[in-house]
């Protein structure tokens, strides 16, 4: 496993106390939601098991994997793998949850798409029983 310190290719940022999360997680907005460009960018590290609660974006989302191994779900349907090169298109308004399998940390950057669209509705956990029998 690689040194989560060094969190791949971009410094993993600062712990993340937020209730939206089942274990611990680090940001690193490498651009910042308010740059003139209007298109924040944050990497994001999660501990092996830490996931993010179901939540939907107005504006649409893009994950880019950068390491580990992890899942990536929208409601209604099945879990899909995620591992370092895989792109994760999340359209509109969508529900889903993101984050990394129980035995491996998860690293992605996650673009917010139009933000003006407004900010991520943060919804219920992510059922621990259906979580853990992910493999």
């Amino acid at each position: 496993m690689a040194d989560l310190n060094n969190s791949v290719i971009f410094p993993k940022g600062e712990k993340l106390e937020s209730n939206n999360f089942s274990g611990n997680v680090w940001l690193n907005m490498i651009v910042p939601p308010h740059s003139k460009l209007g298109c924040p960018i944050g990497n994001v590290t999660f501990e092996p098991g830490c996931r993010n609660n179901w939540h939907k974006h107005p504006g649409g989302q893009i994950l880019l994997v950068t390491g580990g191994r992890g899942w990536y779900q929208e409601e209604g349907k099945e879990a899909r793998e995620l591992r370092a090169g895989d792109i994760v298109e999340i359209p509109c308004n969508v529900k889903h949850w993101h984050g990394a399998a129980k035995d491996s940390w998860l690293v992605h950057l996650a673009i917010e798409a139009n933000p003006k669209a407004g900010p991520v509705e943060w919804l219920e956990p992510v059922d621990d029983e259906a979580y853990e029998k992910l493999k």
